[in-house]
């Protein structure tokens, strides 16, 4: 990529952006609409689960692909496709018949969004070299989360409460047009230095993995053990297979070798753990003030502005905090933060006062503002530039999976509090809801747990020197195979 200036940069980081935007307000947006959906489409549980996690299943599943296939053939093109693709995607959601059709058309959405992020993210990772000035770009792009997860609620409780829950993906049109203009007129094209060969053995075990064990996870409480274990085998023995498989290959989907870097694996699992967590929060908090206090949709997304806030005014913070003193700091607020959040519902019932219920979410917002640009600066400062788009790729596909667990997981932890009957009386739901929901206040303090030891444990100095090593041995094999390719 050549050198811009300081206000290309700048341009290219807010085209950047504008694609995250998108990306992070779909599914902010549409976490407050579910009360709705589940009433205009007759969902059950594990049917408002499906709608989220159909989404962040499969970007979590085509994100490394796209990473890599970017750095291949152009990240700029295959950001344009996708774009169009994602644009598409929305419009087919907003003329959904019903809950399958709308569950396949955000497939469809996230084929094009795992063409976003993480190719966003290496052309930002390639655009600013300096570690600091690439530390605050990184700062800002946090900054837009916190900005969807603000705008999101309002947006959506708006648009649910006037027009209807179609209307939420009518936002993705103009903002996707004008990001694909300006892309092709602004943005320049780049690759890696060398293309990595295609990996379809690899692509289909992920693909197994993570949706065999969503679908044993959500479909858990609602089935029998004979119509899941099969489920949970198809993932652990693809579990095992991608093990077992993709060290054998000189370019794999997943390079394992990044895992021997301490801060790279601490990046992943905060990742997992953190958007856990989110998912977790914002899909009990939604039903909860909906179906249980009986509020709007409005009203909702009002009541999520402390979450909200924090997050926006902490990202750009922690970004600033990792480009001058590294990621400890904020890691360990975020860690902590999340965690008195968790154990507040859990040990408190912040749910049944005001007062609680406002300070569980600010501390919740406070702490998720602070994890994100630590996760990303991580993830792909230590490792060689040739190899941005894969790594971050992994951190992207932490975060979706991550997402995907904690509303499998949580869902299904509350569905199997909640008795069927409950659903045929309002009030028994609402008793019901909060008990139900109290063994996934504890999961997400436990998230929050991990998030704080791993901030401490990788990054020292040992860790540090385990990055470094990691780093130049990926570059000196890199380097050890082309000019063998060359000779």
């Amino acid at each position: 990529m050549p050198e811009l200036s300081h206000g290309r940069r700048m341009l290219v980081l807010a085209i950047c952006c504008m694609s995250l935007l998108i990306v992070s307000l779909d599914n902010t947006v549409l976490n407050v609409a579910l009360p709705s959906l589940q009433r205009e489409l007759d969902a059950s549980t594990s049917g408002l689960q499906w709608t989220v996690d159909a989404y962040t299943l499969v970007l979590a599943s085509l994100l490394m692909l796209a990473g890599s296939t970017a750095d291949r053939i152009g990240r700029r093109r295959v950001f344009m496709s996708g774009l169009v693709v994602f644009t598409l995607g929305s419009l087919l959601c907003s003329l959904a018949p019903d809950l399958n059709w709308l569950v396949v058309f955000r497939m469809v959405q996230a084929v094009g969004g795992s063409m976003l992020n993480p190719v966003a993210m290496s052309i930002i990772t390639n655009t600013f070299t300096d570690p600091r000035e690439r530390a605050r770009a990184i700062g800002v792009w946090g900054a837009v989360v916190g900005l969807s997860m603000a705008a999101g609620p309002l947006v959506g409780g708006l648009l649910v409460d006037s027009v209807g829950w179609r209307s939420i993906f009518w936002v993705n049109l103009p903002v996707g047009l004008a990001a694909l203009l300006l892309t092709w007129r602004f943005v320049p094209e780049s690759r890696a230095p060398r293309a990595r060969r295609p990996d379809p053995v690899g692509q289909v075990l992920v693909i197994a993995l993570f949706g065999s064990l969503t679908y044993a996870i959500i479909e858990a409480p609602h089935g029998s053990w004979r119509s899941t274990a099969p489920f949970a085998a198809l993932a652990l023995i693809s579990l095992l297979a991608l093990l077992r498989y993709e060290p054998r290959r000189p370019e794999p989907l997943i390079d394992l070798r990044f895992f021997r870097s301490a801060p790279f694996s601490g990046a992943t699992v905060i990742a997992v753990s953190a958007f856990a967590a989110l998912g977790g929060f914002l899909f009990l908090s939604t039903l909860y003030l909906q179906n249980v206090r009986g509020l709007s949709a409005m009203e909702a997304g009002l009541w999520m502005l402390p979450m909200a806030v924090p997050t926006f005014l902490c990202a750009p913070l922690s970004g600033r905090l990792v480009g001058s003193r590294g990621p400890r700091l904020p890691l360990l607020i975020a860690g902590g933060a999340m965690t008195v959040s968790g154990l507040l519902f859990a040990l408190f019932e912040a749910e049944t006062s005001n007062a609680t219920l406002l300070l569980g979410y600010v501390l919740f917002g406070v702490g998720f503002g602070f994890v994100n640009a630590p996760i990303t600066n991580t993830a792909v400062s230590g490792m060689p530039l040739s190899q941005a788009g894969v790594a971050s790729a992994v951190a992207s596909t932490s975060r979706q999976l991550g997402q995907t667990l904690g509303v499998a997981v949580l869902g299904a932890v509350l569905a199997a509090g909640v008795s069927a009957s409950s659903y045929a009386s309002y009030a028994s739901y609402a008793d019901t809801f909060v008990s139900a929901s109290r063994p996934g206040w504890w999961i997400l303090a436990a998230c929050g747990a991990v998030v704080l030891a791993l901030g401490v444990v990788t990054t020292g100095v040992w860790a540090r020197g385990t990055a470094e090593r990691a780093a130049r041995r990926l570059e000196g094999e890199r380097l050890s195979r082309r000019a063998g390719v060359d000779a």
